[in-house]
């Protein structure tokens, strides 16, 4: 039997940014050697930092798919621990480790019987900043594998041990950088005649780029442009050459992240326009599309857990984060959902602990649906 909570502590120690993943790799790598050597049903393959396990069913005339994500975040670790991360400026603030640790969990009890159908298990790199998700399904790493349903859950730390949440539409949004540089004339500040002053011009678009939420989005729908980073000049008495400016837009749908991107982009060349400067746009929205779960999917989802005593099902609302997962529903259907972990702080924060009562929690529950899902 594996012991889940050292390989979750484990895998804490060890968080790696997006396609470096590599101890993370070798360590999940020796843990599946370990666990699938008596397994006659079972193959793997990789691609770069990514591991795919398939289990071939003993009809197999459909494939379900399960996917975790392995990567971690450039945060330094405040929380304590006696397992903190020994990679300096590098921590599983995500919950990405509990993730790996539930789908390790998962497949172990799911191998103790060959299933009726096909089953994948995706440990997937990159999902922070790279859209690994999107990667993998571009350079063919499925082939043949390519499940007909796909599911995954994410941590929440504001939910309790035995609650679970999703609903029949969109969870996560879908999110797009978004760069965009102003370019003048720089000169002295006693003759801002002389020059073009970039720094005013980003200035401007800041403000006038609210318009677009405000003014271009159904109330309804909803939509995020937030800028989070400007930079512009040297010192006082310098007029700015250039400006930098660093955002995201995030909508429920893909069909509005393109009308917001469209807006922001002519905002941007209006105002570059009207200041007589030139500017450069760039928008990366890459594989961080809306996390749309399949209406049928998730109603079948929610109704089964619904009847079990231990969980607790919450109909809720989606959250403008983001998730590469988005990309692979939007290929496949399926559906993600959170999973409790009760931690008094946030997703992203340096001082995040989830529960651990949630591994063993998530293990049970989730073979069972997946064992419900494989004999159907």
């Amino acid at each position: 039997m594996l012991d889940l909570i050292a390989i979750r502590r484990a895998l804490h120690q060890i968080p790696e940014v997006g396609m470096e993943e590599f101890k993370t790799h070798a360590f999940l790598m020796e843990t599946l050697d370990s666990l699938l050597s008596d397994c006659s049903f079972a193959q793997v393959r990789t691609w770069e930092t990514g591991i795919l396990v398939y289990l071939t069913g003993t009809e197999g005339r459909k494939t379900i798919g399960w996917r975790t994500d392995i990567d971690g975040l450039p945060i330094i670790e405040e929380t304590g621990l006696e397992f903190a991360s020994i990679h300096e400026g590098r921590m599983h603030a995500c919950g990405h480790d509990v993730h790996m640790t539930i789908a390790l969990g998962v497949l172990e009890q799911m191998i103790a019987k060959q299933p009726r159908h096909n089953l994948l298990f995706l440990f997937q790199p990159a999902e922070e900043n790279l859209a690994g998700g999107m990667l993998m399904y571009e350079a063919g790493a499925f082939g043949d594998w390519l499940p007909d349903e796909w599911y995954g859950l994410h941590v929440r730390p504001d939910l309790k041990v035995g609650q679970i949440a999703t609903n029949r539409a969109t969870l996560f949004a879908g999110t797009c950088e978004v760069i965009i540089r102003f370019i003048g004339r720089g000169g002295h500040a006693a003759f801002p005649h002389t020059a073009n002053d970039a720094l005013v011009a980003a200035s401007y678009f800041v403000t006038q780029v609210q318009s677009v939420v405000s003014r271009n989005v159904d109330p309804i729908e909803g939509a995020v442009v937030t800028f989070g980073s400007m930079h512009a000049g040297t010192t006082n008495n310098v007029i700015a050459e250039t400006a930098f400016l660093h955002g995201t837009i995030r909508s429920l749908t893909q069909e509005m992240s393109l009308l917001v991107q469209k807006r922001v982009r002519e905002v941007a060349q209006g105002i570059a326009t009207s200041f007589g400067l030139e500017v450069e746009i760039e928008l990366n929205q890459g594989g961080y599309l809306p996390v749309e779960n399949n209406p049928h999917l998730a109603d079948e989802l929610m109704t089964y857990f619904e009847a079990i005593p231990e969980v607790e099902v919450i109909d809720c609302p989606p959250a403008m984060t983001g998730e590469d997962f988005g990309y692979l529903l939007n290929k496949v259907p399926g559906v993600m959902f959170w999973l409790g972990v009760d931690t008094p702080y946030p997703l992203h924060n340096p001082r995040l602990n989830p529960k651990e009562e949630a591994i063993p929690f998530a293990v049970e529950q989730l073979t069972a649906f997946l064992c419900y899902k494989a004999e159907a």
